[in-house]
C-alpha cells in the first residue's frame, strides 16, 4: 500500500511539473502574442476577442446582477430618504395650512365687527376672550381688556352679528362678560315690527326666554329681537336675536351672536342715555312764543 502510494507520487509530481511549465509557456506566448505590434496579429487578436469575450457573458453575470442590485439599493435608500423629506414637508405645509385657516377666521370674524352698524356716537373696545367658566351654572367668557382700558361694569359686548352680554366685573388687565344664556341675565328688548316690549331672561340654554310680553298674540317666531335701551342697561337697537318656540310652546330667542366661536368681542362705552330736564325746551326755544293778539288774527 505504502508501495502504491509513493509510485502514484512519483508520476504526479513529473504531471504538475510538466502541466505548470506548459501553463507558463501559454501564459508567456499569449503576452508575447499581445505585444507583437503587426496587422495580422491584431487581426488574430480582434478574431480570439470575438471568439472568447461573449462567451465570457454567464461568468460576467453574476458580478452584472451583483452591480445592479447594489445600484438598486443606493436608488433605493435616494427614495427613502426623499420620501422621508417629503413626509416632512408635508406635515409643515399641514401646520401651515392649519396656521392660515385660522387666520383667515380670525381675520372674518374682525372683518364682522368691522362691518356692524352701530349708532356713531358710540365707541367700543375689542378684547380678545382668553377663557369661560366652564360651569353650566355660570356661563361667562373672560377678556383681556380691563380698567386700564376705561372698561367700566355694565357695559355691552357683541361679536360681528349681535349682543353676546355685559361687563359683569372688571380688573386692571381684565373683565369678565356675563352671556345673555346666564340664569343671572336679563335684559330689556324690543321685537319687531309688532313693538311689544319684553325681557330676555337666561336659562343657562343655548335659547333664552322671552319674558313679560306685553301682547303674546302680536309675536310671531321669526320676529327681529333688539335690545330697548330701557333702564340705561344697554344702548337701544342693538341686535338680540330672532324669536322662536319650543316644544311646549314657550317663546324663546334664538340668538345672533356665535356662542361656538367666541374668540372676539367688542365692548361698546355707553355711559348712558342723556335724560331730559326741560321738556319745552324740545318744543320750542325761550322767547319764541308770542302770544296772538285780536289784530293778528284779522290780519
Amino acid at each position: 500500500m505504502a508501495r502504491d502510494r509513493s509510485q502514484r507520487e512519483d508520476y504526479a509530481t513529473p504531471l504538475r511539473r510538466l502541466l505548470l511549465g506548459v501553463i507558463i509557456l501559454c501564459l508567456l506566448a499569449i503576452f508575447i502574442v499581445w505585444r507583437i505590434d503587426s496587422p495580422r496579429v491584431e487581426r488574430f487578436r480582434a478574431q480570439v476577442t470575438d471568439a472568447v469575450v461573449p462567451n465570457l457573458d454567464w461568468a460576467m453575470a453574476p458580478v452584472t446582477g451583483t452591480i445592479n442590485l447594489f445600484r438598486d439599493f443606493q436608488s433605493y435608500r435616494r427614495l427613502a430618504e426623499q420620501n422621508r423629506e417629503l413626509r416632512s414637508e408635508l406635515r409643515q405645509m399641514q401646520a401651515w395650512k392649519e396656521a392660515a385657516l385660522q387666520l383667515e377666521q380670525e381675520n372674518a370674524r374682525l372683518l364682522d365687527l368691522n362691518n356692524v352698524r352701530l349708532d356713531p356716537r358710540l365707541t367700543f373696545i375689542t378684547g380678545v376672550v382668553m377663557a369661560d367658566s366652564g360651569s353650566p351654572f355660570r356661563q361667562s367668557v373672560l377678556l383681556n381688556v380691563g380698567a386700564r382700558d376705561g372698561i367700566v361694569d355694565g357695559w355691552a359686548a357683541m361679536d360681528g352679528i349681535g349682543v353676546v352680554g355685559r361687563i359683569s366685573g372688571v380688573g386692571q388687565n381684565t373683565a369678565r362678560v356675563i352671556l345673555l344664556t346666564d340664569a343671572s341675565s336679563a335684559i330689556p328688548v324690543t321685537v319687531q315690527p309688532s313693538g311689544q316690549t319684553a325681557l330676555v331672561a337666561g336659562d343657562n340654554t343655548a335659547a333664552p326666554l322671552l319674558d313679560f310680553l306685553e301682547n303674546r298674540d302680536l309675536v310671531r317666531p321669526g320676529d327681529r329681537v333688539i335690545s330697548s335701551g330701557d333702564g340705561g342697561v344697554f344702548p337701544a337697537g342693538l341686535l338680540v336675536g330672532q324669536v322662536a318656540a319650543d316644544p311646549n310652546g314657550r317663546l324663546r330667542v334664538r340668538l345672533s351672536a356665535d356662542f361656538e366661536r367666541l374668540e372676539f368681542l367688542r365692548v361698546l362705552r355707553h355711559y348712558g342715555t342723556e335724560t331730559v330736564e326741560d321738556p319745552g325746551g324740545l318744543v320750542t326755544p325761550l322767547g319764541a312764543v308770542r302770544l296772538l293778539t285780536p289784530e293778528d288774527g284779522d290780519g
